[in-house]
């Protein structure tokens, strides 16, 4: 009995695979006996897809910028500090003070993924050259660790130098108001840990840019211990990490996390810390949904209209399909098969014109103007991820089926005498 059951439960699947592949070669060739109106259908998905695929890799390339060349080239990828540096130090920043020598760093240095550890120390005062005095924000930090030093336009002269122990790297805006150039001697003045004054000289190594011009005006970058002896400190408010790739950020944090070592220290993530890239990519990501439904409701439309008049001119056809014994489910997997077989064409063709396009406009390069508030622009490219690949084919394919919905339903409810009518 069993044998029985398996056997008819074998020949019962033989027979929908049949019956599938016999649907799939008709749909196929209906499609491609209405060649013209498939085409249509089929350019129609494509540019949809295209346009989805440039808008979204655009939005991409965008998060990217913000986080490689913003977020964690200025934060790194994860800091360590005092518990309430982030809440309370810049009012009170001396009291939050790393030691130089820690065991914690040590630890921080050997945990697997971590590429460096740079100490970083955070100060304001006042700059003078000649009669010119002016306030600055000013960081201390080790040139060759320090992700921040790759953060900036060198518009004349050169970055930081662990061999110019005295060389400073001053904000376009501070020097332009402070009359300085490069090269030039100026005068830091700082309050000391002590609640005592203390002043240091320095040379202008080179004049640097940001993105943000009111942060140009105000910067200032030398050496740690440059800042130390300034501060008459030698400890460090930030421990800024640096790992192999940002991908790695929570699997670090988790190992960081259950360090023993660590455990009296505040250990805070980038994405945590770069609060005008969480706004950007949530701002972005509600605009390109809006994008998608646009172009998801473009192609429905269009499908729905190109299958509806498929049904009309094979009424007659449907009508004799139905009349030899054709279940009326049959007419309507038949329609909905063609619907997605028309859905993947378009969609794997413009995933292909779509990724050629993205490489051709990001060669070239997207030039930028600078955005409100920011100094310098950019130039623009596309980043197509597999993501974005997948998410298209699954955008022609659903919009595409769903616009074949009532079409299929549609001819499947069509009656058999009238449909044998039709063209009467």
């Amino acid at each position: 009995m069993a044998g029985k059951l398996s056997c008819g439960s074998t020949f019962n699947n033989l027979a929908i695979v049949h019956t599938l592949a016999v649907d799939f070669r008709l749909a196929l060739r209906n499609i491609l006996r209405q060649r013209r109106r498939s085409f249509i259908a089929v350019v129609a998905i494509g540019f949809g897809v295209i346009a989805m695929m440039l808008s979204a890799g655009y939005i991409e390339w965008i998060f990217w910028a913000n986080r490689e060349r913003v977020a964690v080239n200025q934060l790194g990828h994860i800091q360590v500090a005092r518990p309430g540096y982030h809440e309370d130090g810049q009012a009170n920043p001396l009291a939050f003070l790393l030691p130089e020598n820690a065991p914690a760093l040590n630890v921080l240095e050997h945990i697997p993924g971590v590429k460096s550890v740079a100490p970083r120390l955070a100060f304001n005062g006042l700059v003078s050259h000649g009669e010119n005095t002016l306030s600055f924000i000013g960081e201390g930090i080790d040139p060759a660790k320090d992700p921040s030093a790759r953060n900036l336009a060198i518009l004349d002269g050169h970055g930081l130098n662990a061999n110019d122990p005295k060389g400073i790297l001053m904000g376009a805006g501070l020097a332009a108001n402070l009359g300085v150039k490069k090269g030039d001697t100026v005068v830091l003045l700082a309050n000391t840990l002590s609640g005592g004054i203390n002043a240091v000289e320095g040379r202008v190594r080179g004049l640097a840019s940001t993105s943000m011009k009111e942060y140009d005006d105000t910067m200032l970058r030398v050496p740690i211990q440059m800042a130390r002896t300034l501060l008459r400190t030698s400890g460090s408010h930030l421990w800024v990490v640096s790992l192999q790739h940002t991908e790695m950020t929570d699997e670090v944090m988790r190992r960081l996390n259950a360090e023993p070592a660590l455990k009296s220290y505040e250990i805070v993530p980038w994405t945590k810390l770069a609060d005008f890239y969480n706004k950007t990519v949530a701002l972005f990501s509600r605009q390109m949904d809006i994008v998608k439904s646009i172009i998801a409701l473009i192609i429905i439309l269009s499908i729905s209209n190109t299958m509806t008049m498929s049904v009309m001119e094979r009424t007659v056809e449907i009508g004799t399909a139905m009349a030899l014994g054709v279940r009326r489910q049959r007419i309507l997997g038949l329609f909905l098969m063609e619907g997605s077989l028309l859905g993947a064409m378009g969609g794997v063709c413009g995933v292909m014109l779509g990724y050629l396009a993205a490489s051709i406009i990001s060669a070239i390069g997207i030039p930028m103007p600078p955005a409100p508030g920011m100094s310098r622009g950019f130039t623009a490219a596309i980043m197509i991820t597999p993501t974005i690949i997948w998410e298209a084919l699954l955008l022609a394919l659903t919009t595409t089926l769903i616009a074949s919905i009532y079409p299929a339903w549609r001819a499947s409810r069509l009656v058999i005498v009238d449909a044998l009518r039709h063209n009467r």
